[in-house]
C-alpha cells in the first residue's frame, strides 16, 4: 500500500499534467475516498503549490497558471523508458544536435538523467543496455541544429515563409526562401519539404544542411490533400545519381513495391499498348537513380516478376551475367 507521502507527490504529478481534475477523477487515481483527496491538496498548498479549486459542475483542482513546476519526477519504469528512448533515438539519428561539434541532446539529456539514477536502476539499466544491440552503429547519421528545427517547425505550422542558409551535396552554398510544407525523417535523416518561389517548384532539403533559418513575413497556403511524407519520397527517389535505370516490370504496384519502395523507386502508369494480366499484373514503368548497379540484378531476381531493362545497358549484362551465374550453380553437382 502505498504511503500518504507517495500519494501527495502522485497527486502533484496529475495535477502537473494540465487542466481539471475532478475529484471522483483523483481518487480512483490515488485509490482513496475524496474527502483524502481534499486532505492531500490541503498538504500541497501547505507546501506552497498553489492548487486552485474550480467549482461547477466540471470542477475540480488545477495548478495556478504560470506556476513553475518542481522537478520532474519518475518511476523507476518512466525513467527507464525515457533512457532508452534517448538511446534509441540517438543511435537512429532522430535526436536533434547540441552547441558542441559531437554531441547530440540525446547525449547531454541521458548524462544528465543518468546522474540522478538510484543505483539500483542504474544497474538495470546496465543489464538491458550489455543484452541490447543496434544494427547501425551510433553517430553514422548527422542531426540538425535545434534552432533550425523549431524555426522550420514553426513556420510549417503557421504557413510562414523561411530563409535558409543551404550547403548542397556538391559543396555549394547558398540562400534560399523556402515556404515549408512539413518535415520528414527518413533513413535517420531529418528533411523539410515545400515550394521555392524563386524557382517556382518544390525541393525536399537535408535539415543537418541547413546553417540558419529565419522566419519571413507574410504567409502562404500549402496544396490541398498534401502529404510531406510522400513528397520526400518521392524527391528521394528522383535525386541525381550516376545511372538512371529504366525498368518495365509485369506486376502490381504492391508486389514491386515489397522491393523497390518509394524512396527508391518511381512507379509510373502502365506503358501504353501493353495487355492486362488479372493474375500477374501489368507490364509498369519503373525508374531509379543509383550510385552502383551489382546489387539490382539479384534484388529483380528474388521480385520473381517478368521484367525488361530498358536501361542503361550495363544493367543488362550485368543481369545476363548473374543468370548465368545462377545456371552454373545449379547444374554443378556435388562431389
Amino acid at each position: 500500500m502505498a504511503r500518504p507521502t507517495g500519494r501527495v507527490l502522485t497527486l502533484l504529478e496529475l495535477l502537473q499534467t494540465g487542466g481539471i481534475r475532478t475529484v471522483a477523477e483523483l481518487a480512483d487515481r490515488l485509490g482513496v475516498d475524496g474527502r483524502t483527496v481534499r486532505r492531500y491538496v490541503d498538504h500541497l498548498v501547505d507546501l506552497d503549490v498553489p492548487v486552485e479549486s474550480v467549482r461547477g459542475r466540471y470542477g475540480g483542482y488545477r495548478l495556478a497558471p504560470g506556476y513553475r513546476l518542481p522537478p520532474l519526477m519518475l518511476n523507476d519504469d518512466e525513467a527507464l523508458a525515457v533512457m532508452l528512448g534517448l538511446i534509441a533515438g540517438r543511435r537512429s539519428g532522430l535526436l536533434t544536435a547540441t552547441d558542441t561539434a559531437t554531441d547530440t541532446a540525446g547525449e547531454t539529456a541521458a548524462a544528465k538523467i543518468r546522474r540522478v539514477l538510484p543505483g539500483r536502476l542504474a544497474q538495470r539499466l546496465d543489464t538491458v543496455l550489455e543484452a541490447l544491440a543496434f544494427t547501425a552503429p551510433p553517430g553514422e547519421f548527422a542531426t540538425p541544429e535545434t534552432g533550425v528545427l523549431l524555426t522550420l517547425a514553426d513556420a510549417v505550422r503557421h504557413r510562414r515563409p523561411v530563409s535558409i542558409r543551404y550547403t548542397a551535396r556538391d559543396g555549394r552554398r547558398s540562400e534560399r526562401t523556402l515556404h515549408p510544407y512539413g518535415i520528414v525523417t527518413h533513413s535517420g535523416r531529418w528533411y523539410v519539404t515545400g515550394a521555392d518561389p524563386g524557382i517556382g517548384q518544390d525541393r525536399t532539403f537535408r535539415l543537418d544542411r541547413i546553417a540558419d533559418a529565419r522566419t519571413l513575413s507574410g504567409s502562404f497556403e500549402p496544396p490541398a490533400g498534401l502529404d510531406p511524407a510522400e513528397r520526400v519520397l518521392a524527391g528521394l527517389a528522383g535525386a541525381a545519381y550516376r545511372y538512371e535505370v529504366v525498368l518495365r516490370i509485369q506486376a502490381t504496384v504492391e508486389q514491386i513495391r515489397t522491393r523497390l519502395p518509394a524512396g527508391l523507386a518511381n512507379v509510373a502508369e502502365p506503358a501504353s499498348g501493353e495487355g492486362a494480366d488479372p493474375d500477374a499484373g501489368q507490364w509498369l514503368r519503373v525508374e531509379l537513380r543509383v550510385e552502383r548497379l551489382d546489387w539490382l540484378p539479384p534484388l529483380l531476381a528474388s521480385l520473381d516478376r517478368p521484367f525488361v531493362v530498358e536501361s542503361p545497358d550495363e544493367l543488362r549484362e550485368l543481369v545476363l551475367a548473374f543468370a548465368d551465374r545462377l545456371t552454373a550453380s545449379a547444374r554443378r553437382s556435388v562431389q
